[in-house]
């Protein structure tokens, strides 16, 4: 149902990011906000992670959160500065300055989050030296959650 239709390299942020939408299919299975996230350090995924807000009942148990622990905790250190985040969604401000604690080297994200994304602040959240690519496989990011969204409602 998700598939690009695409093919892509091995390795490539493209790949990684259809990881992250492997673990948002996850999210939505369990009825969780849709949102995957994929920690890799030399194409090595540390971490495969989805919301798990409502399974955990907190409000904190964001995809990107609990990939930064799980990183983290894999690599003996909180320091992720040669790893890159893929992430469904924009981080929201919470996850963007979690992001900041873990100087994350890069992060790609799919959807943008116009409602609560931390690109909203008029002030940089991120380390300085994070590389940030926006609107990977958003089509898909955005289709999962407003599909999510429409069950909602």
């Amino acid at each position: 149902m998700m598939s690009s239709g695409t093919s892509f390299e091995l390795f490539s942020d493209e790949y990684f990011m259809n990881e992250a939408l492997k673990e948002a299919v996850k999210a939505f299975d369990k009825h969780e906000v849709p949102v995957g996230a994929v920690i890799v350090c030399r194409n090595e995924v540390l971490a495969r992670t989805h919301n798990l807000t409502q399974t955990l009942t907190d409000v904190t148990a964001h995809a990107e959160m609990q990939a930064f622990t799980a990183a983290a905790s894999g690599l003996g250190g909180k320091y992720l500065n040669e790893c890159t985040l893929y992430v469904t969604l924009e981080p929201c401000v919470m996850c963007a300055g979690a992001a900041l604690w873990t100087q994350i080297g890069k992060i790609v994200y799919g959807a943008n989050d116009d409602k609560r994304g931390y690109r909203l602040v008029n002030h940089p959240l991120l380390h300085p030296k994070t590389e940030v690519v926006s609107g990977m496989l958003a089509e898909q990011s955005s289709t999962l959650l407003k599909l999510f969204f429409k069950g909602k409602r």
